[in-house]
């Protein structure tokens, strides 16, 4: 599980590779992320914008913006936790995503919030030794 806090708000992601939707002999690996968003602080805040920077081992970088997450833009108090799950696929059996999610005040304000890098990983990634 991967973890990091912004201004209260703590956001937790938990990476699952799935087999039964890969196929490594056609270069298509898919993997799901549960992610946790939760409100540690005194104000109510509201998730607008997702910003997402998925990289696979190969160097490839694709960036995704949009409006909320899954079709929402959730609104959390202080003391709430809203929780979804989303996924992406790859042409590599490796990769790596980072992020940020744009929140806002019930005053108006606006600040970014850090996603954490997390490792995606599958076991057709041929092994190193260092």
């Amino acid at each position: 599980m991967y973890q990091e806090t912004t201004r209260d708000i703590t956001i937790t992601v938990e990476p699952i590779y799935l087999e039964d939707q890969s196929d490594p002999s056609q270069n298509h690996f898919v993997w799901a992320y549960q992610v946790s968003i939760t409100n540690e602080g005194p104000e109510t805040v509201q998730l607008l914008t997702r910003h997402w920077k998925i990289t696979d081992s190969a160097g490839r970088t694709q960036e995704v913006r949009g409006p909320g997450v899954v079709g929402e833009q959730p609104v959390l108090k202080p003391g709430e936790s809203y929780e979804y799950a989303s996924g992406t696929p790859l042409s590599t059996p490796s990769g790596i995503m980072v992020g940020t999610y744009q929140m806002q005040c019930s005053g108006g304000e606006t600040f970014d919030v850090a996603i954490p890098a997390f490792s995606l990983d599958s076991p057709h990634q041929p092994a190193s030794l260092n």
